[in-house]
C-alpha cells in the first residue's frame, strides 16, 4: 500500500524505521486526519478505527480498485475524515469457475540479500471458485518476511557498545489470511468477509551492557530487547440490493487488533533469553455497523438518502505505550445519523446538500455538513464544487499523557474538544477523444482546508514550567493541481503537478508566523504494452519539492528566534518489466524500486538547537532495491 500511494500527488509516505510502521500525510495533515476503509468499512488498528492505520499492514493481493476522496467528508464517513479517505475495494467475483493463483517474490533491501536472513521473501496463494451462478468464494494466504535493513548497523549479535547493534529498519514478518463468500440474486447480494493478520516485529537495543569481570578480564555482553506481536481479526457482513420502494446497503463488522510485547534480556554470545515478561501493549476491539437507504421517490428530479453509522470500540494502551501514569482502558461509543438530498435542477446542473449528527459517549454532539454541485458545461467540460466539514477526535496521548517528575510536567487533558475541519474543493474535468484513437483526460483542482481548535501542548505555568494539551492552534492549506492522462494504442501516460501552501497559527507558542509556506510536487508514469513479445514496460517517478516550516531555534546568543526551516526535496523513481508466457498464464515481473537510491534527506525544520547547526537527517528509504516476482494463473 505504501509503495502504491508513494506515487500519488498530495500524499507523502512517512516511514518510521524505529517502529516499522508507515504513516501518510495528505495535504500536510498526518494519519489522524484521514481514514482508510476496506469495502467502505474503517479498519481497526492499535491506535484507532480507520485513522492512524499502518500502511505496511495492508495487503493488496485481492484489490480490485482504490478510491481516494479528498477533502472533509464528515457527512459520508464521520469523524476523523478531515483531509479525506482512502477506500480499498476488494474483488468479489471471477469470470472463471476455478481461479488458482500462486506467486513468489524475492526482493533485495538496498544491496542486502540472501535466501536466509537478508532481503524480503513473499509467498502467496489465491484460490477462487464459482460454485454456480449465485455462489462464489475465495481465499488468499500471503506471507511477507522482511529481514530488516542493516545499512551501517551490525545486527543483533554485535558485541560492542558503540550504538551499532541492531538494524536501521526493523525486521518484520507478516502473515495475512483472507476469505470471502458471496451470494447473488437478481436484485440482492450478500457477502461475508474474514481476515486474519499477524505481524512480528523485533526491536534490538543499540545499547550493550558489557558486564565486564575484572577478575577474569572477560565480559559477557547483554542487551534489553523487545518483540512485538500484532494480531487483527476482521469480520464483515454486507447486504446490498433494492426493493420496489428503496435501495439499501447495510454492513455489520466485528474487529479486533491486539499488540502484545515480550521484553527480555539477551546474552549476545550464548543467545540466552532471560527475565522474560509478556504483556498487552495496546489494542482495540469492537462492533461497527453502517447502512444507507435511498431511491425512495423514483423521481428523476429529486431523491434523498438517509443512513446511520455506529460503533462500540474498547481501547487499551499500557502505561509504557505512551507517557501515561497508568494503563488506559476506555470505551468510545459513536452513534451517527445522516442524510442527503440530490436535486437535479436540469440536465446540466445538480446539487447535493447533506448533514450528519455525530453523537458520542465521550464528547458533546458534533455536526458535519456538506454541499456538492455538478455542472455540465460546453465542449464536454464538467465542473464540480464540494464544501464539507468533519471533526477530529482527540487521541489517547492528547487526553491522558502524564509525565510528571522533578524535570518534567506534561499532562493530557480529558476535557479536550474535537478539532473542526472544513474544506472547499473545485474540480474541472475534460475528457477528449481525438483522432487516431487518442483519449485525453485533463483535470484541474483547487482547494482550501481549515482546521480550527487544533490540539497542541501549551505552557500553563512558567515557574515551575508546566505543559498541558489544549484546543488552541489553527491549520490552513491552499493549493491547486493539474493532472493529465493519455491513452494511445499500446501507450498509457499520466502526469501531474501540484502547488500548495500551509499556514499554521501556533497560539501555543509566544512567537509564530502565520504566513503561507509553499511547496510543490510532480509525478508521471509511462507504460507500454509490447504485444508481440507479451511484455509491458512501466516507469513511475515523483518529485517531492522542498517543504518549509517555521520553527523556534537558539541563536548564537542562546536567544530563541523564529526561523524558516527547510526539508530538502527528493525524487522517487521505480520501474518494472512484466512478461507473459504460456498463453498469458505465467508472468515474470522484474523491477527496481527507489532507483535514485534515496535513504535520508536533510531538514532544518525541527525545533531546538542552534540555527547555524547541522541539518537533521530524516530516514525516507533503504536505498535502491530490486525484485523478481513469479506468478502462475491456473484458470478454468
Amino acid at each position: 500500500m505504501a509503495d502504491l500511494l508513494n506515487q500519488t500527488l498530495n500524499i507523502n509516505i512517512i516511514p518510521n524505521a524505529s517502529t516499522g510502521k508507515s504513516g501518510v500525510q495528505l495535504f500536510g495533515l498526518d494519519a489522524q486526519y484521514f481514514k482508510i476503509l476496506v469495502d467502505n468499512i474503517p479498519i481497526i488498528n492499535d491506535e484507532g478505527l480507520g485513522n492512524n492505520t499502518d500502511l505496511t499492514q495492508i495487503n493488496l493481493d485481492d484489490i480490485q480498485q482504490i478510491e481516494i476522496v479528498e477533502g472533509s467528508m464528515g457527512v459520508e464517513y464521520g469523524a476523523n475524515a478531515v483531509s479525506g479517505i482512502i477506500n480499498i475495494i476488494t474483488k468479489k467475483n471471477s469470470k472463471y469457475k476455478w481461479e488458482i493463483t500462486p506467486y513468489i517474490q524475492e526482493e533485495t533491501i538496498g544491496d542486502e540479500y540472501n535466501l536466509s536472513d537478508r532481503g524480503r521473501h513473499i509467498q502467496s496463494l489465491k484460490v477462487a471458485h464459482n460454485f454456480n451462478k449465485k455462489w462464489y468464494a475465495n481465499a488468499v494466504i500471503t506471507s511477507n518476511d522482511f529481514k530488516g535493513f542493516l545499512n551501517d548497523k551490525q545486527g543483533p549479535n554485535h558485541l560492542k557498545n558503540d550504538s551499532l547493534r541492531g538494524y536501521e529498519w526493523l525486521p518484520k514478518k507478516q502473515l495475512n489470511v483472507k476469505s470471502l463468500i458471496s451470494y447473488n440474486l437478481e436484485k440482492h447480494r450478500f457477502f461475508y468477509k474474514f481476515e486474519f493478520f499477524k505481524e512480528t516485529t523485533e526491536r534490538y537495543n543499540s545499547f550493550v551492557e558489557l558486564d565486564y569481570n575484572p577478575q577474569t578480564d572477560t565480559d559477557n555482553p547483554r542487551s534489553a530487547d523487545r518483540i512485538f506481536d500484532s494480531e487483527r481479526f476482521f469480520h464483515h457482513l454486507n447486504f446490498t440490493g433494492k426493493f420496489d420502494f428503496m435501495n439499501y446497503d447495510a454492513s455489520f463488522s466485528f474487529q479486533q487488533q491486539k499488540r502484545n510485547v515480550e521484553t527480555y534480556n539477551y546474552r549476545i554470545r550464548t543467545g540466552e533469553k532471560y527475565d522474560i515478561e509478556n504483556f498487552e501493549y495496546e489494542s482495540r476491539d469492537g462492533f461497527y455497523s453502517k447502512a444507507n437507504f435511498s431511491n425512495f421517490l423514483k423521481n428523476e428530479t429529486i431523491d434523498f438518502q438517509v443512513g446511520y453509522e455506529m460503533s462500540e470500540i474498547n481501547g487499551f494502551s499500557s502505561s509504557i505505550a505512551g507517557m501515561f501514569q497508568e494503563n488506559i482502558d476506555r470505551r468510545l461509543g459513536s452513534y451517527d445519523v445522516y442524510g442527503s438530498t440530490e436535486v437535479k435542477i436540469n440536465d446540466k446542473i445538480s446539487i447535493r446538500p447533506g448533514i450528519r449528527a455525530l453523537l458520542s459517549s465521550q464528547f458533546s454532539t458534533q455536526t458535519a455538513l456538506s454541499l456538492s454541485s455538478r455542472f455540465l458545461l460546453k465542449n464536454d467540460y464538467e465542473l464540480r464544487a464540494i464544501v464539507g466539514t468533519s471533526p477530529r477526535l482527540p487521541n489517547y496521548e492528547e487526553m491522558y499523557t502524564y509525565l510528571v517528575d522533578v524535570n518534567h510536567n506534561v499532562q493530557g487533558n480529558p476535557d479536550l474538544n474535537p478539532e473542526q475541519g472544513v474544506s472547499a474543493f473545485l474540480h474541472l474535468n475534460k475528457t477528449s477523444k481525438l483522432k487516431n484513437g487518442i483519449q485525453l483526460n485533463n483535470k484541474f483542482s483547487a482547494w482550501y482546508i481549515d482546521v480550527k481548535d487544533r490540539i497542541e501542548l501549551v505552557i500553563i505555568n512558567e515557574t515551575p514550567l508546566e505543559y498541558k494539551f489544549s484546543n488552541i492552534d489553527l491549520y490552513r492549506t491552499i493549493g491547486a493541481s493539474f493532472t493529465s492522462s493519455l491513452n494511445y494504442k499500446n501507450w498509457i501516460a499520466n502526469a501531474g503537478v501540484t502547488f500548495g501552501g500551509v499556514s499554521k497559527v501556533l497560539d501555543s507558542q509566544k512567537d509564530y508566523n502565520d504566513d503561507f509556506l509553499y511547496g510543490f510536487q510532480l509525478n508521471a508514469n509511462l507504460s507500454y504494452n509490447f504485444e508481440k513479445i507479451k511484455t509491458v514496460f512501466s516507469a513511475f517517478v515523483k518529485y517531492n519539492g522542498p517543504q518549509y516550516q517555521f520553527v523556534n531555534k537558539q541563536n548564537d546568543n542562546n536567544e530563541t528566534i523564529l526561523v524558516r526551516g527547510k526539508q530538502d526535496g527528493f525524487t522517487w523513481l521505480d520501474a518494472t518489466v512484466k512478461k507473459s508466457f504460456f498463453k498469458n498464464n505465467f508472468e515474470v515481473t522484474v523491477g527496481a524500486r527507489n532507483i535514485l537510491d534515496i535513504t535520508t534527506i536533510n531538514t532544518t525544520s525541527v525545533e531546538g538547537g542552534a540555527h547555524s547547526g547541522p541539518a537533521t537527517n530524516i530516514l525516507m528509504g533503504y536505498g535502491r532495491s530490486y525484485f523478481l516476482k513469479l506468478l502462475y494463473k491456473l484458470n478454468f
